[in-house]
């Protein structure tokens, strides 16, 4: 149900309501009392008397069919900022003393170049050195189409079906001037690719790549902060719809295909929805155990999508068809001081694990864990995002890396408590050199999950 306050700010309550009856009608007086009670606490602004049925609700299918795209006005990452890319990459494998970088198909394949590439059994890499333009060593049935593909570098070095992919690559390397020297590898080029390449090419060293693509990764541009924001935005909106969808009775994977479809239709590529009801919240990635809604179930709801390859990840908790218990309504508050703790803990030069110690801090004072104990925080505190929904920048214990303007990472403390239900608040933010700034609306109460 959505109550509207006086200034029009939809709040949403997860009542299940569905004839044209009053407010007054459909909840039992004591209830009333209770929900009276709870939203002076939480400070909504709605007077509940006043509020009446606005009649029935949409079924899914025309409702769904209303939702409409919110990326017209999306700018996707420009050749120029990628070409940008690779000189910071070059730079840093000369500072390095690498001589080249190796990228398998991914998402740093991606991110350099822009060509999306499916990981098959057949090598297709970039070789990218610290000077000249990146090659490309690809199937020779696929030549074709990825010259379609290529907007930085124009060399290619096929290989047919008898041939060896390794040597391909070892004679990219040599036609960039390369015939000794470090070889850096990036982190998902796969073992077998690297192990070919080492025995054709013996007589050079390989390093791994890291100190090259997450210095690059890790910072975003104002480019890739909007696209972001936009999945942010679109994933927001898909979790306010799957609310508005909530019936009793309803499996989980209902409420996920809602919201997946709703951030299809919003204009966004459906990455997941985690839909989790009852005591399977407290399993922070889920249980097998399948679930029914019913009143007064926790809904704990974990979805992300992505714009231009670039993702959201954002997760929201309420309680369905009842007033909130206390027990309930307390761990929810306990959450959420524990995510604005390690938000507050975010500032430029500070170490990543220090988000994770202030967020944890609340959780354990309050009597929960310690450490990474049950009933509690379970997990680290968050993780970085961007193109992957997992990149770095972890917010976690032994962590030392400082936080920088450009980071993207999760704030995310769930409280999981067996037996019973778990609680998980989860936004993103990104940091500026005025400190941490949030992507998506925080939840201001356990009615207002989007504040």
């Amino acid at each position: 149900m959505q109550i509207e306050s006086a200034n029009n700010i939809p709040i949403f309550i997860a009542l299940e309501y569905s004839n044209s009856k009053s407010l007054s009608m459909a909840i039992k007086r004591r209830e009333f009392i209770n929900l009276s009670a709870l939203t002076a606490a939480t400070g909504l602004v709605a007077g509940m008397n006043s509020c009446v049925s606005k009649g029935q609700t949409k079924d899914k299918k025309t409702a769904m069919n209303d939702l409409q795209s919110m990326t017209g006005d999306v700018a996707p990452i420009t050749v120029q900022e990628r070409q940008a890319r690779i000189e910071k990459a070059q730079r840093l494998l000369a500072e390095q003393k690498i001589e080249a970088l190796i990228l398998d198909a991914g998402t740093s394949l991606h991110y350099f170049t822009g060509i999306g590439w499916w990981p098959s059994e057949r090598p297709m890499v970039a070789v990218i050195p610290a000077k000249g333009d990146a090659r490309y060593v690809c199937p020779g049935f696929e030549e074709s189409r990825l010259r379609e593909l290529i907007k930085i570098g124009k060399d290619v070095y096929a290989w047919q079906e008898d041939d060896s992919p390794y040597k391909q690559i070892a004679i990219a390397l040599k036609d960039a001037g390369i015939r000794s020297g470090n070889i850096a590898i990036e982190e998902r080029v796969r073992f077998f690719i690297l192990d070919g390449l080492r025995k054709e090419a013996s007589h050079l060293n390989y390093v791994t790549g890291d100190p090259v693509t997450i210095p690059c990764r890790m910072i975003k541009s104002s480019a890739e902060l909007a696209l972001m924001q936009k999945a942010a935005d679109i994933t927001s909106a898909a979790i306010k719809f799957g609310i508005s969808q909530l019936r009793e009775g309803m499996t989980q994977g209902e409420l996920s295909a809602t919201i997946d479809d709703a951030q299809g239709k919003f204009g966004g590529q459906p990455s997941f929805a985690l839909a989790l009801f009852g005591e399977s919240s407290a399993f922070p990635h889920g249980s097998i155990k399948p679930q029914t809604l019913k009143k007064g179930d926790i809904v704990l709801m974990d979805c992300g999508c992505s714009v231009e390859n670039y993702a959201s990840d954002i997760t929201r908790t309420i309680v369905f068809g009842t007033v909130p218990t206390k027990r309930q309504l307390d761990i929810w508050n306990l959450e959420q001081r524990s995510q604005s703790a390690g938000f507050k803990a975010a500032k430029i030069g500070v170490a990543c694990e220090e988000v994770d110690a202030a967020a944890r801090k609340v959780i354990t004072d309050a009597g929960f864990g310690p450490g990474y104990k049950l009933p509690g925080l379970p997990h680290r505190t968050g993780h970085g995002i961007g193109m992957d929904v997992h990149e770095w920048g972890n917010m976690v214990k032994g962590n030392k890396q400082k936080l920088q303007a450009g980071m993207c990472f999760s704030v995310e403390p769930t409280i999981s408590i067996p037996g019973e239900f778990g609680i998980r608040l989860e936004d993103c933010a990104y940091m500026t050199e005025q400190g941490a700034k949030w992507f998506s609306k925080t939840s201001k109460s356990i009615t207002e999950p989007f504040g």
